[in-house]
């Protein structure tokens, strides 16, 4: 039987600025028993922010931790399943920020996730004519941001084989637990529409955040930009994967 879900919730205007990286960097990320994933050779990390809505654990909505935002550093893995022709896709987290203390020790003390809180806000500025969405969070004595600006209208459904459809087709969670082992977690949520973002932005103390050695990658202009539109999604309960070792390839 599939894990119980853990956690429902909306995931809203999610932008997404995708960056080039070398793999090396991420070496000492990549949970055991998974392999980094790759687009034509090329190996990515994405800053997101999105609105985090309507969420429930197991059930039951807390008090002032249903609405809020979430900003994260993320990199795309796969791992290989005994029997299974297919490979799970899935993403790590370098580094998540909320602005609810409660979300970030839970998730920390529960799944070792690398959660961080702080003072966050956003703005969300959607019309017919355009679609600006900017998430900002209060780290390093200023205020961090990031941001993207799309052309009006509805969003489009995300073109097969593009940049965007490979970063989006990740639709499970690794992350590495304090015993060395590996947590692996299922998320579902239906395929999202997206607007392609003509100018972005990030504003951030990435050597601070993140580590010296994300600067580079994260000083240049995105390969790709987007803001998806977003979907209820699902998230079941973790369960540990076997021993095994892991390769970065």
């Amino acid at each position: 039987p599939l894990p119980a879900i853990f956690l429902r919730a909306e995931w809203r205007y999610l932008v997404f600025l995708n960056y080039e990286v070398e793999p090396a960097i991420l070496s000492r990320f990549v949970p055991a028993g998974t392999e980094l994933d790759e687009r034509d050779g090329r190996v990515f990390v994405s800053m997101v922010g999105f609105r985090f809505l309507k969420t429930r654990v197991c059930g039951l909505p807390f008090p002032f931790h249903q609405n809020f935002d979430e900003v994260n550093l993320r990199f795309y893995v796969r791992r290989r399943v005994p029997g299974v022709s297919n490979w799970r896709r899935g993403t790590v987290f370098v580094r998540e920020i909320v602005p609810r203390w409660f979300i970030a020790t839970t998730a920390r003390l529960l799944y070792n996730e690398p959660y961080l809180a702080r003072p966050m806000d956003h703005c969300i500025d959607h019309t017919a004519a355009a679609l600006r969405a900017e998430y900002r969070w209060h780290y390093g004595g200023r205020w961090n941001s990031l941001w993207a600006e799309s052309d009006g209208g509805e969003p489009q459904p995300i073109e097969p084989g593009s940049e965007a459809d490979f970063i989006t087709d990740h639709f499970w969670g690794y992350n590495r637990q304090r015993d060395g082992s590996t947590m692996e977690y299922e998320v579902e949520h239906p395929r999202w529409r997206m607007w392609n973002a003509g100018h972005t932005r990030l504003d951030c103390d990435v050597a601070k955040l993140y580590g010296a050695e994300f600067t580079p990658c994260l000083a240049k202009q995105p390969s790709s930009a987007f803001i998806a539109e977003g979907a209820p999604v699902s998230i079941r309960r973790g369960t540990k994967l076997p021993r095994s070792g892991s390769s970065t390839r």
